[in-house]
């Protein structure tokens, strides 16, 4: 009998045991031990019905009332294929592996969709009740940034740094045939994608005029890129302007697909400036954008005639002794061709402020201290709007609707932690999901009033029996002004012992636009700080000032000194760690990339003797060697602010740095260039401090697939070596 049991032990620990993560499994085990969730989830126009996509991804699903809300068959990736194949009889092969995931509704009975041959990406439009398909536009597959208004048979793309038309019928016009290098048209990669820029081309409603970039960088200096992958070596050169340095120069063109004629918007001078948050008017006649200017302090928001690219009037404008940052294109209402929503945090955060096309503000629809986050649908009527907020200092997503002719906004979610909500047209029913630190994943319908009406999905954790997930512990400090909340996350070792002492990895990155730490499943850690963790490590990580989603103060503390207060924060959260009896402060480890290799290195010859040892991945090392657009705005230019940048740079600090330091860099880089690093190392040299470097000769500024697997054991014995107790 006893040795039945054993043998029931032994075979229980066999199939329910637990393990920690592999190194592999850092960077692949996303998708393995991803939370059970319903997928690409829509509510159908006109009704209150849900489609969603199947576990499998084949078929499309929805439900309703009738069905209790039970998924059942909508359209099945099967039946979708006859539908294209009857439709695309001129290409050979139909394959749809999956559903398409792009799928969204035109009415209530139509859908749209894109299929991609290897000759044409065709856009097309399936009808639920009769099964069939229509081709409502193609283009090339090859071809760069598709854009087209949804339904239009036109769509402009990239050939190259050129644009191309395509309409119904298959002719294809050539918009611009520049040859020079450093001529770019349509490109969403105009101002290095600051200013929310997401793309470089706009249609007119009416599809018959369309608004591009035109961005000529031929006055920036080529910067070299060193390939090794031919038996010598050769250069691709890339355009990168340095802080201080000559930028770009952009103007907008507007091409009438009808007369074939350009006009190009009178934006004015200096040419060194920034056009953004481009927005056509619903009449086709006007174009909005909003002008900045280099030193990124002062906007415009002007109108332009598209006729003849004439400056009609500027509606109005915007200054702050730091920047301003305008991120989102304006939003015009349902049926009222005159008003529209702007985005600003102009008054402390990012919120809603109605205008009309004369720029006089009718009211401002703020809500709170919430955060306007993502827009979501108007309703039916156009009368409401529903957004995601952030909420509890950050921590949190809520779904709001707000009345645009009032005002009055109601939280439509309830519960902390991160919601992502749709309200169907009808505006009679919420779909909500969410997560938190206890909760993987939840999915539910409620009524708008909040009233639970049916749990659709309570997912399991999907590490229980399979892997050892370490404790998670949320911490909450004050900056080191006294003043301002900060959050943050301590995770500890699988079976935690307080009475010994531990080593630390301090994981951050403490710049703009990112937050590390956030109410949702896992609070924002990733698989490789739980790694750590599991291997011996307290993994403690912190979103100081500088940081995204707090607002605008919380950013702005950081003007002209960029790591300084941010590094004044961090250290609250050192003097946190070492209160703790179970830390061990000699054997303090840090690790950031980017704006955290930049913060790493800081701590690493600003701060010597604090962190013992450090990995630094693609560090910004000395600000004169940033690009202009991102650079400029925190920092000014060198000329303007000699005293922050020699206050920040760490080349001239080399001398100072103490304790172990390993530099990970590629090669590629094209955001933080390999010059950052290499000034660095020669400034080690020089004052006779060591340094371990390693290089990934075909990366750019993030270390992918298997090589991150390299990358992260690399990292690991790297602390391993020095900070585990041989």
């Amino acid at each position: 009998m006893k040795k039945l049991f054993l043998l029931f032990l032994l075979g229980s620990s066999v199939a329910y045991g637990q393990r920690n993560f592999s190194i592999e499994e850092t960077v692949f085990g996303l998708r393995q031990f991803a939370t059970q969730r319903i997928n690409a989830v829509k509510w159908i126009p006109g009704t209150d019905v849900l489609s969603q996509l199947d576990a499998s991804y084949q078929n499309l699903q929805k439900r309703d009332t009738k069905s209790n809300w039970a998924a059942v068959p909508l359209v099945s990736a099967k039946e979708l294929t006859g539908a294209l194949q009857a439709v695309l009889s001129a290409e050979k092969e139909i394959k749809l592996s999956y559903f398409p995931l792009d799928y969204s509704w035109v009415d209530k009975n139509t859908f749209s969709f894109t299929y991609e041959s290897a000759q044409w990406t065709y856009q097309l439009r399936y009808q639920v009740a009769d099964k069939k398909a229509v081709v409502v536009s193609k283009w090339p597959s090859d071809a760069n940034n598709p854009e087209s208004n949804p339904g239009s048979p036109k769509t402009a793309y990239l050939v190259g740094n050129n644009i191309e038309i395509i309409d119904e019928a298959g002719n294809q016009v050539r918009v611009t045939n520049d040859t020079i290098d450093g001529i770019v048209n349509g490109s969403d990669y105009t101002h290095r994608q600051e200013f929310g820029i997401t793309k470089g081309m706009w249609w007119s409603a009416d599809n018959t005029k369309l608004l591009y970039y035109r961005k000529d960088e031929t006055m920036v200096s080529p910067y070299p890129l060193v390939q090794w992958g031919e038996r010598v070596a050769n250069v691709r050169s890339i355009r990168y302007p340095m802080a201080g340095m000559k930028s770009e120069e952009v103007t907008l063109v507007v091409f009438d697909t009808r007369s074939k004629k350009k006009v190009i918007l009178k934006t004015g001078q200096p040419k060194e400036q920034y056009l953004t948050i481009c927005t056509w008017d619903p009449s086709g006649d006007f174009v909005y954008v909003g002008v900045l200017n280099r030193e990124q302090n002062h906007l415009k928001l002007n109108k332009y005639d598209v006729k003849t690219g004439e400056f009609v009037k500027t509606l109005f404008e915007e200054q702050s002794s730091s920047w301003v940052e305008p991120q989102h294109a304006l939003l015009f209402l349902p049926g009222a061709k005159n008003q529209f929503l702007y985005q600003t945090d102009k008054e402390g955060f990012n919120q809603l402020y109605l205008y009309d096309t004369e720029g006089r503000l009718i009211r401002s629809l703020g809500y709170q201290d919430v955060i306007v986050e993502e827009l979501h649908d108007f309703t039916a009527d156009g009368k409401r709007l529903t957004y995601t907020g952030i909420t509890n200092e950050g921590l949190d997503r809520q779904l709001f609707e707000v009345e645009i002719g009032t005002g009055k906004t109601k939280q439509l979610t309830t519960g902390a932690g991160t919601h992502q909500g749709l309200v169907s047209t009808t505006g009679k029913y919420i779909y909500d999901e969410y997560s938190n630190l206890e909760t993987p994943y939840v999915a539910a319908v409620k009524s708008v009033s909040g009233k639970l009406i049916q749990t659709l999905l309570q997912a399991e954790d999907p590490f229980v029996g399979k892997i050892n997930l370490p404790k998670i512990e949320p911490v909450s400090l004050l900056s080191a002004d006294g003043k301002t909340p900060l959050n943050g996350r301590l995770i500890y070792p699988p079976n935690f012992d307080a009475s010994k002492k531990y080593p630390v990895m301090v994981y951050l990155y403490g710049g703009s636009h990112a937050q590390l730490v956030q109410n949702k499943w896992l609070y924002g850690a990733g698989y490789f700080d739980l790694y750590m963790a599991q291997n011996g490590y307290v993994v403690f990580t912190m979103d100081n000032r500088g940081s995204d989603a707090r607002g605008r103060d919380f950013t702005r503390v950081t003007h002209r000194q960029l790591g300084q207060a941010e590094m004044a924060d961090q250290l609250q959260g050192v003097e946190f760690l070492k209160s703790k009896p179970f830390v061990d402060t000699a054997r303090l480890g840090i690790f950031g990339w980017s704006f955290g290799g930049f913060m790493t290195s800081s701590f690493m010859v600003q701060h010597p003797g604090i962190f013992h040892t450090a990995v630094a991945g693609g560090p910004v090392i000395d600000w004169k060697f940033y690009e202009v657009m991102y650079g400029e705005r925190y920092m000014d230019t060198p000329a303007e602010n000699p005293e922050g940048y020699q206050k920040t740079s760490l080349l001239n600090k080399a001398d100072q740095l103490k304790g172990n330091l390993l530099i990970i860099h590629g090669a590629q880089d094209p955001v933080v260039v390999q010059q950052h690093s290499m000034e660095f190392v020669e400034a080690c040299i020089k004052a006779g401090k060591k340094v371990d470097y390693f290089l990934y000769p075909t990366h750019e500024h993030n270390v992918m697939g298997k090589d991150r697997v390299h990358m992260y054991d690399k990292i690991a014995k790297y602390f391993d070596i020095h900070l585990k107790k041989n």
